[in-house]
């Protein structure tokens, strides 16, 4: 019987879970890093666990008998640990993780493995460019000959674009403020990551006809037990 509960989070859909899951014991793990984070319901532990053995030894301590990835699709380090340290305590692994983008009709996107293609991309596609990347991925745009707008919760460390402009902020955005904001900055190229999920900017990006770099989400283990929504994932867990 399920009665306690790691969830490895830090999305929007972790916390959704967290809270849909009374009457169990949930200890929901986030990186740390964002300064200010937003707490879901029920125990929370901030910052790594040393590795896979580090897990391991959490997973047996605290007694877990779930554990559920629900991670960015690009933290693909702690999904390949969690697989691992799954395996080898036995408990099973339950891997939450929205659906990635699909392009339309009217979308002019250009997928590329990493965001160092990226960067070697988007001189021929723009020179007023909106980053959403996050802080983390902004070094690899450093040496870019392009005007950029990098949206982020906390500011950038260097390496930084010569010429950037910071907007610190923290979604969900609103249509409306994702067309106003484009607008407001003529930006000509968008360059994002596949997080998944509805997404105002790409709707934004589409009626204004921009390019839209599309960095794909890097490889993560295949698991039998895989939820694209916080209800499915809440109901595996409790059939567990």
């Amino acid at each position: 019987m399920t009665d306690r509960v790691l969830i490895l989070g830090g999305t929007s859909e972790a916390r959704a879970l967290a809270a849909a899951l009374p009457g169990l014991t949930v200890i929901s793990s986030l990186a740390g890093r964002t300064s200010a984070p937003r707490l879901p319901v029920g125990e929370v532990r901030i910052g790594g666990f040393g590795g896979v053995d580090g897990l391991v030894a959490y997973l047996r301590t605290e007694r877990i008998d779930v554990l559920v990835d629900a991670t960015h699709p690009f933290a693909a380090g702690i999904s390949h640990n969690a697989a691992a340290a799954a395996a080898l305590t036995g408990v099973p692994l339950i891997v939450l993780r929205r659906p990635g983008w699909t392009a339309q009709d009217a979308d002019v996107w250009h997928r590329v493995r990493d965001l160092e293609e990226a960067a070697a991309l988007l001189p021929r596609l723009g020179r007023r460019v909106f980053l959403t990347t996050g802080r983390q991925g902004i070094a690899a745009f450093a040496d870019v000959d392009a005007w950029f707008l990098a949206r982020s919760v906390e500011p950038p460390a260097p390496p930084r674009p010569a010429r950037l402009e910071v907007l610190l902020d923290r979604g969900p955005y609103t249509l409306d403020g994702e067309r106003r904001l484009l607008a407001a900055h003529e930006i000509d190229v968008l360059v994002t990551k596949d997080s998944g999920g509805p997404d105002a900017k790409l709707t934004a990006a589409r009626e204004r006809g921009i390019p839209v770099v599309v960095v794909n989400r890097p490889a993560t283990p295949a698991t039998a037990n895989e939820a694209a929504t916080v209800a499915a994932a809440a109901e595996l867990i409790r059939r567990t």
